[in-house]
């Protein structure tokens, strides 16, 4: 495979230029021109992040982007899935409180936003992974899905399971329905804690396997040999009681997780905007922010998420450390064990190469790549 271009520009702006239009401007030297829009779905796939982290990348950037592709001629959208967790953002109705409490409606980003996976997180579809190793299929949002184009938009950060979260994370665990991100973090079946279950019996209602009964006690319990694992149960506990806590390999995660973003992104134009900005040490799916781990580089965009990734972990590696920060208290330990990464000095236990690797493996991109500078 031949490398791919990636296309980069820093945070530097002249008097009366915006970050905004500098963004704009690398998207077209990138050449999303090369797309045709016309009157085409466009899905920007981005986080809205969750309630209390201030982390996330502004609405301003938002509509930069969507602008360009209205100006191509598309049709543009913001989606992202429901969450596997409890939160702002488990069901569409506070998902979209959630994205506008956070700034992003039709009037800040100039187009709507879609819930990929609908109202409780099940209106999914199953599409094939085209050289999949460890899924078939994959369990996405079905707007996402029926979208012409896929756009993704990620602010690349820190991530306490893999390492960083990028343009594969964004589309590839962001894009699966709830019953998609079990089928990529969890190898077990949720369990129910009786000291949190009110007996309401919501969950067994939202079941999507009939596997869930109560005791005597009234508390409920959940079948394992019935159980199909697809999460519709947690998102309907409005008591937080009902998790799952085995968790996959993260080698294996890191896997599935590149396979669910080529089953997104097969058989149709993608194009792919990364800012590296704010970039905190943990998931903006977390309800706070800590410091920055590093200083704002820049903005990237690339027809190729895997190169993408690969530029923004590189300038990420090149950068110098913020001493006030998770990363910069780790390095200022003299017991602590330097691993010569900052994404494993800020999380030591994580992984994130075997995303990049697998990635590669099954044809969705390459970690080659060749870096143009914009100014």
């Amino acid at each position: 495979m031949e490398k791919a271009d990636v296309f980069f520009t820093d945070f530097r702006t002249r008097l009366g230029v915006s970050q905004p239009e500098k963004l704009q401007k690398l998207c077209k030297a990138a050449g999303i021109g090369k797309i045709d829009f016309d009157h085409k779905f466009v899905a920007i796939k981005m986080h809205f992040g969750e309630l209390g982290n201030v982390s996330f990348l502004r609405p301003n950037y938002v509509k930069a982007v969507a602008d360009v592709i209205k100006e191509l001629g598309g049709i543009p959208f913001l989606t992202d899935c429901n969450t596997l967790y409890t939160g702002h953002r488990t069901n569409a109705i506070d998902h979209l409180w959630n994205a506008e409490l956070n700034g992003f409606n039709s009037t800040t980003t100039g187009c709507q936003v879609i819930i990929a996976d609908g109202l409780r997180g099940t209106d999914d579809i199953e599409i094939p992974v085209p050289g999949g190793e460890y899924c078939e299929t994959a369990f996405v949002g079905r707007a996402l899905a029926d979208a012409d184009i896929l756009v993704s938009l990620s602010h690349f950060k820190g991530h306490e399971m893999t390492g960083f979260g990028g343009a594969l994370k964004n589309i590839g665990m962001g894009g699966g329905s709830r019953a998609g991100k079990m089928h990529q973090h969890k190898e077990g079946k949720p369990h129910v804690n009786p000291e949190k279950c009110r007996g309401c019996k919501r969950c067994a209602r939202e079941c999507g396997s009939s596997a869930i009964f109560y005791g005597e006690d009234g508390k409920a319990f959940i079948n394992e040999e019935i159980c199909k694992g697809c999460g519709r149960c947690i998102g309907a506990c409005a008591f937080h009681a009902i998790s799952n806590n085995n968790d996959d390999a993260k080698e294996k995660l890191c896997c599935k997780m590149a396979e669910y973003a080529h089953a997104l992104c097969y058989g149709r134009p993608t194009f792919h905007i990364s800012l590296i900005m704010d970039v905190s040490p943990n998931c903006d799916c977390h309800d706070e922010n800590d410091a920055p781990i590093l200083p704002n580089i820049g903005m990237l965009a690339s027809f190729d998420p895997v190169a993408l990734d690969q530029a923004c972990a590189d300038l990420c590696q090149k950068a110098t450390p913020i001493r006030n920060s998770q990363l910069g208290d780790h390095l200022a330990d003299p017991e602590w064990h330097h691993h010569h990464d900052c994404f494993l000095d800020s999380n030591p236990n994580v992984k994130w190469k075997e995303t990049l690797e697998h990635g590669e493996k099954i044809g969705l991109g390459t970690r080659e790549y060749n870096l143009h500078v914009i100014k």
